[in-house]
């Protein structure tokens, strides 16, 4: 059986609770699993799908919610995480299990799901909650890749390549969300090709009408655009290292949280010509 140990706590009560309650969940499943008996479980399964799933919906919107009050830097990376969950536990939802040996499969097929999500997901990833430096709030919008009215500068042709760029970034993250190294690999780097190329036309656009206007910041810009672009350079399939997931989320992150800081930070500071 699997025991809720002091590592596993985050020092939060609510949370810490539901997730002493997803062990218990992991130990029905072993309990079906280790003692069928050449019975029928259908129902026993059924039960406890149907558990995880409520489960799912109930704590990870408290722990959300937890993480959105202290703007906690995990929260993209928590909610697509999530995310992954919901969508195994419905896929076995869907199964045949009529038959003993399907049962037995979907069985060993949830234990090994879930007992990976515990060690994986509880001691590497929440047990990090509250322990970074926040992020603002921006970052934690529960779609950050919607280009929104703060974003706008007022410059026509900059404000309409940034909505190019958001919708570029959230056709990649909807790539990474989908993953699967075998089909989709290719088709990412194809999509980062694409974003490497309209970003290097927005910023010679950009730079273009910030030379125009004689606008002082230029030369730090110039520096930002530079440096972004050599970031993007560096991405290569052989950073993809044993967990391509959580390499390519990463990347996102840092993406997104880069255009946007480099937009409110920087772009808004820039002038609209005069008529």
């Amino acid at each position: 059986m699997f025991q809720f140990t002091n590592d596993c706590l985050l020092g939060v009560k609510e949370i810490d609770e539901e997730h002493r309650r997803l062990f218990d969940l992991l130990n029905q499943c072993v309990y079906l699993l280790e003692n069928d008996f050449g019975i029928d479980q259908y129902t026993e399964i059924k039960d406890v799908l149907g558990e995880l799933e409520n489960y799912a919906e109930e704590h990870f919107s408290h722990e959300e919610a937890y993480m959105e009050s202290i703007c906690d830097p995990e929260l993209i990376l928590q909610r697509s995480q999530h995310m992954r969950f919901r969508e195994k536990i419905t896929q076995i939802q869907f199964r045949n299990i009529e038959e003993e040996e399907s049962q037995r499969k979907a069985l060993d097929e949830l234990i090994q799901f879930l007992a990976k999500w515990l060690y994986h997901h509880i001691i590497s990833s929440d047990i990090l909650i509250g322990k970074l430096p926040p992020l603002e709030e921006w970052m934690i919008k529960e779609n950050p890749f919607e280009f929104t009215e703060e974003y706008m500068i007022g410059v026509d042709i900059i404000d309409r390549e940034h909505m190019a760029l958001f919708d570029i970034m959230k056709r990649a993250d909807e790539m990474v969300r989908s993953f699967s190294e075998e089909n989709s690999i290719e088709e990412l780097f194809k999509l980062l090709e694409e974003l490497k190329s309209y970003t290097q036309t927005h910023f010679a656009d950009e730079e273009e009408y910030m030379l125009s206007i004689g606008y002082e910041g230029y030369e730090q810009q110039k520096r930002s655009h530079d440096a972004f672009i050599a970031r993007l350079n560096e991405i290569s399939v052989e950073q993809i290292d044993e967990d391509p997931q959580r390499y390519l989320e990463s990347l996102m992150e840092f993406l997104l949280g880069w255009l946007i800081n480099h937009i409110l930070n920087l772009d808004k500071k820039i002038p609209v010509k005069s008529a």
